[in-house]
C-alpha cells in the first residue's frame, strides 16, 4: 500500500548541510512507491527545490503566515514558499500551537490562504495528555478539524492531508507514567476524524482523506505503525534527520 512519508526537520541543519542530504536522499529513494515530502527551514527551501528536482521527492514548507503580503516584519507568505519550490506546507504543528500559541482560527486562514496559493496542506491535529486524562481527546480533535477546515469546500479536500499528532505520545512530552501509544488508540482516533470528515462533509469526503500519524515514529516503531492499513502515511521529526533512516522508511513497501 502506497504512503505518504513526511520529514519534518524543524529548526535544524544549515543550507550547506542540507544540500548534502538533499542530494544523498534524491538518490537513496529512487524507485519508492511511496509519495516523500522533506520540509526543512526556509532558508533550505531553494536548495532543495534545486537538488530534489527530478527525484521522487517532493518539497515542503514548515509554515507559512495568513497573510498574502504587508507590514508583517518576519514573516513568510504562501506565494513565497510556492515560488521557493514548497509544494506542500504543515499548518498547525504542536509546536506551533503550544510555543507560538497558534489558535484554530489563524490556522484556519493559513489553511485558506495555502489552499488559494496551490500548496497541498498537512494539517496537524491531536490533544495533550491532560485532555486525554479527561477523556476528552475525541471532542477535542473533532473541534479542531471543524474550526479548523471551517469553510473549506469539500472539493479543497483532495489538497488537505490530516496528521494526527497526539502531543502526549511526543518522545519529548513523555513521562514514565504515560503509557506508549497503541494501535488501537491510533485506530480509534482516525476513525473518529473520518466520522468527523463525514459529518461535515460526505461519505465520499470521509474514504478519500488522507489521514497520517505523528508522535515519535522512528526506525524501532515505523513497520508497526505503517503496517497498520488505517495508517496512510507519518510525520517524522528527529528520524528524518539521519538520511539513512528517513530514507529507508521512505523506500519501504507497506
Amino acid at each position: 500500500m502506497k504512503k505518504i512519508i513526511i520529514g519534518n526537520f524543524k529548526m535544524n541543519s544549515t543550507v550547506s548541510e542540507f544540500k548534502s542530504y538533499a542530494m544523498s536522499l534524491a538518490t537513496k529513494t529512487k524507485g519508492t512507491k511511496n509519495t516523500v515530502v522533506v520540509c526543512p527551514p526556509y532558508t533550505h527551501l531553494t536548495t532543495a527545490k534545486e537538488f530534489l528536482s527530478g527525484s521522487k521527492v517532493f518539497v515542503g514548507a514548515q509554515n507559512i503566515a495568513d497573510a498574502e503580503s504587508g507590514a508583517y516584519t518576519g514573516e513568510i507568505s504562501a506565494k513565497m514558499v510556492k515560488d521557493a519550490g514548497a509544494n506542500y506546507v504543515i499548518i498547525g504543528h504542536s509546536d506551533r500551537r503550544n510555543k507560538f500559541k497558534e489558535t484554530d482560527k489563524l490556522i484556519n486562514r493559513k489553511i485558506k490562504t495555502a489552499l488559494a496559493n496551490g500548496l497541498k496542506v498537512v494539517l496537524c491535529v491531536g490533544e495533550s495528555l491532560q485532555t486525554r486524562m479527561e477523556k476528552q481527546e475525541a471532542a477535542f480533535v473533532r473541534k479542531q478539524i471543524d474550526d479548523d477546515l471551517k469553510g473549506i469546500y469539500e472539493n479543497e479536500l483532495e489538497s488537505v492531508v490530516i496528521a494526527y499528532e497526539p502531543i502526549w505520545a511526543i518522545s519529548t512530552n513523555r513521562t514514565e507514567k504515560t503509557k506508549a501509544i497503541t494501535a488501537r488508540d491510533i485506530n480509534k482516533m482516525i476513525e473518529i476524524i473520518r466520522k468527523e470528515i463525514e459529518a461535515q462533509y460526505s461519505q465520499k469526503a470521509s474514504k478519500n482523506i488522507t489521514i497520517l500519524y505523528g508522535g515519535s515514529v522512528n526506525l524501532n516503531n515505523y513497520k508497526k505503525i505503517l503496517g497498520n492499513e488505517n495508517v496512510d502515511g507519518a510525520i517524522i521529526g528527529g528520524a528524518c534527520l539521519d538520511v539513512d533512516n528517513f530514507a529507508m522508511i521512505a523506500r519501504e513497501t507497506y
